[in-house]
């Protein structure tokens, strides 16, 4: 675990964002001050109400959290809530106490992700393991700005759960989030959007949440759900993802039986009023795909 942390945390960065808040005053007024006939019998009446009002802006701080560098020209991996604010600024810190301004690259459109960017070189990096690979009981070592303070605070566990699906909230949002990888080891608000690491001191995951009112149950975004989105981004500068436009159910033999269908394979589409079975201007509807179609084949495979 030693030989892991010197190895990896020069590459765990605090990210910081800032933003210009209102600065609000109080002041006291006489509620009859604007009254004529108050004043001309009684004049000042001595009552005091509080009253408020801006007076101008400062810079604050609005969150915090951490990322990864992945690539020694300064891409960085954190959580989409991390860096949710698109009029905020962001910086990061470096381990080493380097400041330097980030811009935000791309926010995934599905999955709690985000890519950040540096404007530096040379820069130490994590390698990327592979998370299909992870196992529970093996051993997991998380790295962040724990409680937004404490950078590069270290925590070690296991991996306690595979394929966990959890509803997150924080900021005014909740999310849905799938597939995660489950852990002892210690998450703490701040602790968004680093990484989760296996011996060998590579990234198996991305750490995303923690239940509360519970033990030391953290949760982590699997890091093959982060490859593509970090390959989209070198190739495209954005994260791209292939888009048919329709909401369907996988056919088996049940729903076949269930709905007297022709097959007992494929994807029914099928939708409701609030969410209709074609989305409209997509390729989909511009394909003349309707509801109640089942695509039973698509570029030749079969789907099932």
């Amino acid at each position: 675990v030693v030989g892991v942390v010197k190895r990896t945390a020069p590459a765990v960065v605090s990210i910081v964002a800032t933003k210009d808040v209102p600065v609000v005053e109080q002041f006291f007024t006489d509620p009859f001050s604007d009254d004529p006939f108050f004043q001309r019998f009684f004049g000042d009446s001595g009552l005091r109400v509080p009253q408020f009002r801006q007076k101008g802006t400062e810079e604050r701080t609005i969150g915090s959290g951490t990322g990864f560098i992945v690539s020694s020209d300064g891409l960085i991996v954190t959580n989409k809530h991390v860096v949710s604010d698109a009029t905020a600024d962001y910086t990061v810190f470096l381990n080493d106490g380097t400041k330097l301004a980030a811009r935000v690259l791309a926010r995934d459109p599905t999955q709690d992700l985000a890519i950040v960017k540096v404007d530096r070189g040379d820069l130490a990096t994590i390698p990327l393991g592979n998370s299909a690979e992870v196992s529970i009981g093996q051993t997991a070592i998380a790295i962040g700005n724990a409680l937004g303070e404490f950078s590069n605070t270290v925590s070690v566990g296991i991996v306690s759960g595979l394929n966990r699906t959890v509803v997150a909230s924080g900021g005014g949002v909740t999310e849905q989030l799938q597939e995660l990888i489950q852990t002892d080891a210690a998450i703490n608000p701040g602790n968004s959007g680093g990484p989760l690491l296996d011996l060998r001191g590579a990234v198996i995951g991305i750490n995303v949440a923690m239940a509360q009112g519970a033990e030391n149950i953290g949760f982590a975004i699997p890091v093959n759900e982060a490859k593509r989105a970090i390959e989209s981004v070198k190739a495209t500068g954005r994260i791209i993802y292939p888009f048919l436009g329709v909401r369907y159910v996988t056919v088996t033999k049940t729903i076949q039986s269930e709905r007297k269908l022709p097959v007992d394979y494929g994807a029914l589409i099928g939708g409701d009023a609030e969410n209709p079975a074609i989305v409209a201007d997509s390729p989909a509807a511009r394909a003349g795909l309707r509801a109640g179609d089942i695509m039973v084949e698509f570029g030749g495979t079969r789907i099932d």
